[in-house]
């Protein structure tokens, strides 16, 4: 019970990070080449605080996107090579008491967007929630531990590595919407071989 009320808890806190993002105005500093996104991409809020850090390849992601929230509170990197999600993603909690660093969420490796290798997360409260290994995608190992530091049997511990995998999806979605809703206007490039 503990478990589900802590997953309900942090979904609503992402959900609302995102929504929140979603809806606010930003201002975008990004550049074009040849009708795409290309070079270094900013995202900053109405007050000028740095949103989203990160760099296009010819309209695909490429080198660490970094977010934050609205006050400043760093809440995700993620790695890409080519559009995809390639190295050890972090993920931080957005709500944090004053003067506090974030705690930790998610420190998971990918390759080629699939999750490849060590995944580790952590509770709230800076407990580890669960380790899970993968090989191309697929779950090979997991353990985990419910809010009070109890482990989980070998199939619950499964059962949370998959919800917590969709999950962090859904996030990596909802933040990937934020970027896709504020790049910079790209002129399609001019088919005759001049540049436009």
């Amino acid at each position: 019970m503990v478990g589900a009320a802590a997953r309900l808890i942090v979904a609503l806190a992402l959900a609302a990070f995102a929504a929140a993002a979603i809806a606010e105005t930003f201002a975008v500093r990004g550049s074009c080449r040849d009708g795409y996104v290309h070079g270094v991409y900013e995202l900053r809020g109405g007050d000028g605080r740095l949103r989203v850090q990160g760099a296009f390849n010819r309209g695909a992601r490429t080198s660490s996107f970094l977010y934050w929230t609205s006050n400043g509170i760093r809440v995700a990197h993620i790695p890409y090579d080519d559009g995809g999600i390639a190295g050890t993603v972090a993920l931080w909690y957005a709500q944090t008491l004053p003067g506090q660093e974030a705690r930790q969420k998610l420190e998971a490796a990918y390759a080629k967007g699939e999750r490849h290798g060590p995944t580790r997360s952590w509770f709230p409260n800076g407990r580890p929630r669960g380790e899970y290994a993968y090989e191309r995608g697929t779950l090979v190992a997991a353990k985990a531990w419910n809010a009070l530091g109890t482990p989980l049997a070998e199939s619950a511990a499964r059962g949370q590595a998959t919800r917590d995998a969709e999950e962090d999806g859904r996030y990596f979605t909802s933040l990937d919407a934020i970027v896709d809703a504020n790049l910079p206007a790209c002129e399609p490039a001019a088919t005759s071989g001049t540049k436009s």
